[in-house]
């Protein structure tokens, strides 16, 4: 089996930079902390025992990883300083020379672009989530998922199924413009629940007409004195036009009495200013199709954000169409025991003084069945 690890990958979540490309030294400045090492080895901790041959990347690419869990490897690149896009692309190489069984890597979608941009569909892929922008269908719902995915595609129980690779203009994503392009296609083993669905936009015109009735609610609500974090996306913008203040689209803004306390706010700043103002209440709307509301794209509502907010005050908005097309939501901010309290039957505002009860699943607890406990 090849295995990779960018080791940048997903650095710029929790410091509001949306990514990371070309951006590491920035990241760095702002206090980020590796991230894709850590992930990787959570699925790594599931495979302990299994009788496979790791080939990998020297250092913190792979190498470091498994050897930290014992597993057998053989490295067969070493980069000759700090990883590059060059490097992952010059590994799945030697991977495809090799004759690998199956390549996983812990990334983003700019790490499972390069990786397809050499594998394409010839040997099947399967993503650990450590990036900031995951609209890829080759990524496991989370790095325990992943390990499941990997057991259970050694062992012969699990098939293939080809999806898309999808990557965004970080420069326009920067700037609150998502830009998403199809990129190639790969095989993925498939278990239902174990694997994300791309990211789908929803753009009919009732849409609308819906999240300007869930803005038209909210506010109302939102006159309670409370500070509100508003997370990513069109319909938490929606909220924000109706309220005559300015959203940042792709990132994280604090709201208070109908002024922006903080726009584009990073982690360290949401919970500077948690302290500063008390109450506070979080907004977030689940991906389309994929169903997360916590654990991609808005890293900067971290678990310790979470915490002092209170997972209690944690409200979900989303449009009728978009929960139809969602069979259940997910929740994977890293901390698996939050996961769990925020998992359950949850209240999603939906319509104008109108909700729906909606099934939230910590995927760090999803079964290799399909279903969660």
């Amino acid at each position: 089996m090849g295995f990779l690890v960018n080791p940048i990958a997903g650095m710029g979540g929790a410091v509001g930079l949306k990514g990371t490309d070309g951006l590491v030294e920035e990241a760095l400045a702002r206090g980020a902390v590796a991230v894709a090492p850590r992930r990787a080895e959570a699925a790594l901790a599931g495979l302990v025992g299994l009788d496979v041959l790791f080939l990998t990347a020297a250092g913190d690419m792979g190498e470091a990883s498994l050897r930290r869990y014992g597993l057998r490897c053989r490295v067969v690149h070493r980069p000759s300083g700090t990883s590059t896009a060059e490097d992952t692309r010059e590994v799945c190489r030697c991977f495809i020379e090799e004759g690998v069984d199956l390549i996983v890597f812990s990334g983003g979608d700019g790490t499972a672009r390069d990786v397809a941009g050499v594998v394409g569909s010839r040997v099947p892929i399967i993503g650990i989530p450590a990036g900031v922008k995951m609209h890829s269908g080759v990524f496991a719902v989370s790095p325990q998922a992943a390990g499941e995915l990997i057991r259970g595609y050694l062992e012969g129980n699990l098939q293939t199924r080809e999806t898309e690779i999808l990557d965004v203009d970080e420069e326009k994503y920067r700037a609150g413009t998502l830009d998403t392009k199809i990129y190639g296609v790969a095989a993925v083993p498939y278990q239902p629940v174990l694997v994300q669905e791309r990211k789908q936009i929803y753009a009919a015109s009732s849409e609308e007409d819906f999240k300007e009735e869930i803005a038209a609610f909210a506010s109302e609500f939102m006159q309670d004195g409370s500070a509100y974090i508003l997370g990513a996306g069109t319909t938490t913008a929606k909220i924000a036009e109706l309220l005559g203040v300015e959203k940042t689209l792709l990132g994280v803004d604090l709201v208070k009495d109908g002024r922006v306390i903080c726009r584009d706010a990073s982690e360290s700043d949401l919970l500077r200013e948690i302290e500063a103002v008390g109450r506070t209440k979080i907004v977030v709307s689940p991906i389309g199709a994929q169903g997360f509301i916590l654990g991609r794209g808005s890293q900067q509502i971290s678990p310790q954000v979470l915490r002092k907010a209170g997972p209690e005050n944690l409200i979900i908005v989303a449009t009728p169409h978009k929960l139809k097309e969602t069979p259940r939501l997910m929740v994977e901010t890293g901390d698996p025991e939050l996961d769990e309290i925020i998992s359950g039957r949850r209240q999603v505002i939906c319509g104008y003084r109108i909700a729906q009860r909606k099934e939230v699943v910590a995927t760090s607890k999803v079964g290799t069945d399909g279903e969660s406990p």
